[in-house]
C-alpha cells in the first residue's frame, strides 16, 4: 500500500507545480498580448478618466503584474476566476452554464474512439489481407484531415444534402442532445479513432507473435479467447496510454468543431473570449483544459500497474 501510495503523492505533488506554472505562463501571456481589456469595454465610446480609471480598478490592471497575478491566483484558489469582460457575469457561472454540452460532445466522441478505434484496429490485426491494407488507407485518411474539414464535409453532406442530421445547435433533451450532437462528436473523434485504431492494430499484431499466444492456441484455446484474453490483455497498455492522451486533447479540438456546429460550450467560448481579449474567460478556460489533460495523464498512470504486472511487482514505477 505505501509502495503504491509514494508514486501517487509524488504525482500530486508534480501536478501542482505543472498548474502553477500553467497559472503563470498563461496569466504572462495575455498580460504580455496587444491590446488591453478596456480597450474592448470602451471602444467606440467616449469615457471620462474617471469612468478609465474605475474600470481599471474592477479588474486591478493598475497592478503591478506580480500583484495582479497574485490577486487573481488567489480567486482562483477559492474557485472565483473573476469577471467576464464581455459578459459581465462570473467566469465561473458562464463556464458552469457551458460544461454540459462540452461533456457530452467529449463523452460522445470518447466512445466513438475507443469503440470504433478498437474493433477496428482488432479487425485489421486479425484480418490481414485486403481489410487490413483497407483499415491502413481509410486510417491514413482520417489522420491527414484536419477536424474542421471533416466538420464542413459532415455538415455538407448529412445535415444539408441528405438532411439527417441538424447542422446547428445542441438540442433539448437528452435523446435530442445526442442526435445534434453525432456529426460533431464524428468530426471531433476521427482522427483520434484513426490514431487508436492503428495502435491497436500494431500492439495486438505484436501480440499475437509472442510465446504465450501460440502456447494458448497449442492448449485449444478459442480464436475469441486467444485475441481477446490473451493477445488483447497483453497488448494493451499502449492502447491505453494514447486513448488517455486524445480524449484529455479532445478539449482543444472542440474549440473549432464547437464554432463550425454553432453549439454553446467551452471550445466555442474561448474562441469569443481570444477574439475580444477576455482575459479572465481565456485564463480559466485554458487553465481548466491543461488541468483537466493532467488529471487524465494521473489516471492512466495509475492503470498502468493494474494493466502492467512487471510494472506492479516494481512498485507502480514506469
Amino acid at each position: 500500500m505505501t509502495a503504491w501510495l509514494m508514486p501517487l503523492t509524488r504525482r500530486l505533488g508534480s501536478v501542482v507545480l505543472v498548474l502553477l506554472a500553467t497559472s503563470f505562463i498563461v496569466f504572462g501571456a495575455m498580460y504580455l498580448a496587444p491590446g488591453s481589456p478596456e480597450s474592448f469595454l470602451v471602444r467606440g465610446n467616449s469615457v471620462t478618466a474617471e469612468t478609465l480609471k474605475a474600470i481599471r480598478d474592477q479588474y486591478h490592471l493598475d497592478q503591478p503584474f506580480l500583484i495582479q497575478y497574485l490577486l487573481w491566483l488567489g480567486g482562483v484558489l477559492r474557485g472565483d476566476f473573476g469577471l467576464s469582460i464581455q459578459f459581465r457575469q462570473p467566469v465561473s457561472d458562464l463556464i458552469a452554464s457551458r460544461v454540459p454540452t462540452t461533456a457530452l460532445l467529449v463523452a460522445y466522441a470518447s466512445v466513438l474512439i475507443l469503440v470504433v478505434g478498437v474493433l477496428a484496429g482488432v479487425l485489421a490485426a486479425v484480418k490481414r489481407g485486403a481489410v487490413d491494407s483497407a483499415a491502413i488507407v481509410a486510417s491514413t485518411v482520417a489522420m491527414a484531415t484536419p477536424s474542421f474539414v471533416v466538420a464542413m464535409a459532415l455538415t455538407s453532406l448529412f445535415a444539408v444534402t441528405l438532411g439527417w442530421f441538424p447542422a446547428f445547435g445542441a438540442g433539448t433533451g437528452f435523446a435530442s442532445r445526442l442526435w445534434h450532437l453525432t456529426l460533431p462528436a464524428v468530426a471531433l473523434a476521427l482522427s483520434s479513432t484513426a490514431l487508436v485504431l492503428r495502435t491497436t492494430r500494431t500492439s495486438l499484431i505484436t501480440a499475437l507473435a509472442k510465446e504465450y499466444v501460440e502456447t494458448a492456441r497449442a492448449r485449444g484455446f478459442s480464436s475469441s479467447r486467444v485475441i481477446w484474453g490473451q493477445a488483447f490483455r497483453g497488448g494493451i497498455v499502449p492502447v491505453v496510454t494514447l486513448a488517455g492522451l486524445v480524449i484529455s486533447g479532445l478539449l482543444v479540438t472542440t474549440t473549432i468543431v464547437e464554432t463550425v456546429f454553432g453549439l454553446n460550450g467551452i471550445g466555442s467560448l474561448l474562441v469569443q473570449a481570444v477574439n475580444v481579449k477576455d482575459f479572465p474567460v481565456v485564463q480559466a478556460v485554458v487553465l481548466i483544459i491543461v488541468a483537466v489533460f493532467v488529471a487524465s495523464n494521473i489516471v492512466v498512470d495509475l492503470l498502468y500497474p493494474l494493466l502492467e504486472p512487471r510494472a506492479r511487482s516494481n512498485g507502480g514505477a514506469r
